[in-house]
């Protein structure tokens, strides 16, 4: 008999041992899921539209934001979107991609959607062309 009631508590530790590993997976995954579900982690909005560049003939102008334009930097110009915004943009002819920091209001001609700096627009290989279709996705 005391054999049977060893192997029952056995038994028993195993199957509460089981349990336990399995909650605290559960516990773990929901945890990892609430803080990439968090506002502010990733990218937070999606857009597509055309994009040009800006260059020489502002270089050293006062931006919206208040600090002068640097041609070579990774900077952009919105109409809409918060000054400070951090935004990657991908040209959709090439995949290339770059982040940018939006620090000015712009473009102002019908059609096109942000103004990259030429350091960007380099970066993203469409200086010859001048406006490329993009892909811009708002980071936080």
């Amino acid at each position: 008999m005391a054999t049977l009631s060893l192997e029952t508590s056995v038994d028993t530790m195993t199957k509460r041992l089981v349990l336990a590993a399995l909650l605290w997976f559960t516990l773990c995954e929901c945890a990892a899921a609430k803080i990439l579900d968090r506002p502010g982690l990733g990218i937070v909005a999606i857009h597509q539209g055309k994009a040009s560049y800006y260059g020489k003939q502002f270089h050293g102008r006062k931006t919206a934001s208040g600090e002068r334009f640097n041609m070579h930097k990774l900077t952009a110009a919105h109409r809409k979107l918060a000054l400070g915004t951090v935004v990657k943009v991908t040209n959709l002819d090439n995949g290339k991609s770059v982040v940018v920091v939006i620090n000015d209001r712009g473009p102002y001609i019908k059609g096109r959607d942000i103004d990259l700096s030429k350091g960007a627009a380099k970066r993203i290989g469409m200086v010859h062309k001048g406006v490329v279709k993009v892909k811009i996705e708002k980071l936080n």
